[in-house]
């Protein structure tokens, strides 16, 4: 699952549940997935996540009651709201995105507590993250994971409604072209023309942008996982 290649692989996606985490993950359960347990990262901020072929969907957001944890995700909206990128050299991620212009901020720290077969130990990764996001409307940065064996658990894989991975990701835009090339340079990835737009082609799925003539800002759309029985739509409940 983890070998460097000339192809960049998607990480993860982020549900932005904000300060309410504990009251909307039972939403998920109740679908078919299981679900990590909640861990507090170094930072402040809160998660749960769902696990699959790797990727895997990040249910983020903060403590009930406590202000936003964290700059970058104070404002965000409920839903689905982020792309992450893996990365295996995060110092040379940034470098590359630098020489591509991108205003990359130095490479942070992040740390989580995880239990791993009966054991606590720490989840730890070296993130990529932007001054000024590469796309207004789309939150993206990339993620280098130090203890990936916190994250793809087997026995949290297994999931009752037969989820296995992502298939696809959604972006709408009015100028679908010029959004898919901007994504493509960001991940290092190639770009193709698609029935419906253009794709994105990264090692394990496709990011497919989509023409919405009233997406003047891009957004994020719809999440379509592959299960043992056929594509579905992530349901967020938001």
């Amino acid at each position: 699952m983890f070998h460097p290649s000339d192809v960049t692989d998607f990480d993860h996606a982020v549900v932005m549940v904000r300060d309410r985490l504990d009251e909307l993950a039972p939403h998920f359960e109740a679908q078919g997935f299981l679900l990590s347990d909640k861990s507090v990262h170094n930072l402040g901020s809160c998660n749960r996540l769902i696990a699959l072929d790797s990727t895997y969907i990040e249910l983020l957001g903060w403590p009930p009651g406590a202000p936003p944890a964290r700059k970058e995700i104070a404002d965000s909206p409920f839903g689905l709201e982020a792309l992450v990128f893996r990365t295996y050299d995060a110092e040379a991620t940034r470098q590359r995105l630098l020489d591509e212009g991108f205003a990359a901020n130095p490479v942070q720290a992040l740390t989580r507590p995880a239990m791993v077969e009966g054991k606590e130990i720490q989840a730890s990764f070296q993130t990529v993250r932007f001054a000024e996001q590469p796309l207004p409307g789309i939150r993206m940065y990339f993620c280098q994971h130090l203890t990936p064996e916190c994250v793809w658990t087997p026995r949290l894989m297994a999931h009752p409604n037969g989820a296995e991975r992502i298939e696809r990701i959604e972006v709408y835009a009015a100028e679908e072209q010029a959004v898919a090339w901007r994504l493509g340079v960001v991940a290092d990835a190639r770009v193709e023309e698609a029935p419906e737009g253009w794709d994105v082609v990264l090692g394990n799925l496709r990011i497919s942008v989509i023409h919405d003539a009233t997406a003047l800002i891009p957004r994020l759309g719809r999440l379509i996982l592959q299960h043992k029985d056929g594509l579905r739509e992530l349901n967020t409940g938001l």
